[in-house]
């Protein structure tokens, strides 16, 4: 055999051999509730005047079912398809799996910070905070040859430049009123800043439709095509705190449509079939005890350290809807993302160990 085929054969067995370079997209969305997520529309919360925008009926058509496992199913019908048939899910409660906040605190900024750095630092105590001195997961993996460039985020709400320090790290966060497209955007990319700067803006300047942000980061996908990308979504959060549980549910449905949206174009991209991992979680609980608490988080609202995680992809275990688990915490997040990318996460603060059992 001639040594340029002796070659060819080598490196196309090496080729083989090597593993296909991994991608993620990691999803939040605000405030989330664990109950809703396990068994839908809440029927207490529903039939309160306080809080179903005088149109219970629209909630129950759209969500109501006999059952938890209807339920749920009717809220995110895409989650409870694929990520139980194809993935595995951590939280529910009511089956012995827990997924708790470490940080003492129970709202977003500090939430996200433990999320993405595995640090619960109790000096971030506010969603005024400055922006995070503790290194995060996207600022270490765009450290890395392989990924430096390669790495985004878009986020609904305006604090995000800060808890994932945009300026030290060099990751483009876009969030809230942010252009997208940088100084050359494309046609849609043009139209997508035109709205948003034209939209309608319940929440100021703070934070900006869910829309916005994932017609954005859609766009930066099929363009730059990232190998990790996060997407954090708010309206849940918001709608809740309004007492608007409409909205709430409404706001849940369309996060799992949007999901479906982005797997399935995930699935039909040669970098991204069958070499791509979605995670799934949410940066605090809500209060459920006391029913009228559902609208609200934070360290006096008893269960808003209850989180969720969920995770499809093909680094991770077909375990479906976990049961009898051990106990996990927000703060394996940040090891768990930079495992399923082929890395140990590192800096100068401590890190929790990523959550091994979804591995295979």
């Amino acid at each position: 055999m001639k040594p340029i085929l002796i070659l060819l054969l080598i490196l196309s067995k090496m080729s083989l051999a090597q593993p296909a370079a991994q991608n993620i997209i990691i999803i939040t969305t605000d405030g989330l509730r664990w109950q809703e997520l396990f068994a839908g529309m809440d029927s207490a919360i529903a039939n309160n005047q306080k809080f179903n925008q005088g149109d219970s009926s629209y909630i129950y058509k759209n969500y109501w079912a006999t059952t938890a496992g209807e339920r749920r199913k009717k809220l995110m019908p895409f989650f409870w398809t694929m990520f139980k048939e194809q993935g595995t899910i951590y939280g529910n409660r009511n089956l012995g799996s827990k997924v708790d906040v470490v940080n003492k605190y129970w709202f977003s900024y500090p939430g996200y910070s433990e999320l993405m750095t595995g640090y619960p630092d109790t000096l971030v105590n506010s969603n005024s905070y400055k922006p995070n001195p503790n290194v995060n997961v996207l600022e270490f993996l765009n450290s890395q040859p392989a990924l430096k460039g390669k790495v985004a985020a878009f986020a609904a709400w305006n604090a995000f430049d800060r808890i994932l320090n945009e300026q030290r790290s060099g990751i483009p966060v876009i969030n809230a009123f942010d252009n997208t497209g940088g100084s050359n955007p494309t046609e849609k990319e043009k139209l997508i800043n035109a709205m948003l700067q034209n939209s309608y803006k319940p929440w100021g300047e703070g934070e900006c439709l869910d829309v916005f942000t994932h017609y954005a980061a859609l766009e930066h996908l099929q363009l730059k095509k990232p190998r990790v990308l996060y997407i954090a979504y708010g309206e849940t959060d918001e709608w809740a705190h309004a007492g608007m549980y409409k909205n709430y549910l409404d706001a849940a449905r369309q996060v799992d449509k949007w999901i479906e949206e982005l797997w399935n174009w995930l699935q039909k991209q040669p970098q991204y079939a069958g070499r791509t991992t979605l995670l799934f979680t949410t940066d605090h609980g809500r209060g459920d005890v006391i029913k009228t608490q559902w609208t609200d988080h934070g360290a006096d609202i008893v269960g808003a350290n209850e989180i969720f995680l969920a995770a499809i992809g093909p680094k991770i275990k077909v375990l479906g809807e976990a049961s009898n688990s051990k106990q996990l915490y927000q703060m394996q997040v940040a090891q768990t993302i930079a495992r399923i990318m082929g890395f140990s996460f590192e800096a100068k603060h401590p890190i929790a160990p990523a959550v091994m059992e979804l591995f295979k």
